[in-house]
């Protein structure tokens, strides 16, 4: 993990700030989202990879390349999870002041 961190540093730091631009955009714009259904299975589809990468039933280069998207799209949840956040107080702020 940290080989990853250390090597992978600018793509980390990519996918926190294109998270946090999304989180950001996704209060003003209220689009579709998916169904119960397709959360469900996303979510049962997200805790079989990682389980799969906690387990290392991938090996060598597949599972370095697995390893790495979990992480990176862990660190874009996040980044997501801060945008959202910030916009939210911004946009509070901003509508009591008015």
């Amino acid at each position: 993990m940290t080989y990853l961190a250390a090597f992978h540093w600018g793509w980390l730091l990519a996918a926190l700030l294109l998270g946090f631009c999304m989180g950001w955009v996704a209060v003003v714009h209220r689009g579709q989202g998916v169904s119960k259904i397709t959360a469900r299975w996303l979510a049962g589809l997200a805790v079989i990879l990682v389980a799969v990468a906690l387990a290392r039933l991938v090996p060598g280069r597949p599972g370095y390349w697995l390893d790495l998207g979990l992480v990176l799209f862990a660190v874009y949840l996040v980044g997501c999870a801060i945008g959202s956040w910030l916009r939210d107080r911004v946009v509070s702020r901003h509508a009591t002041a008015a």
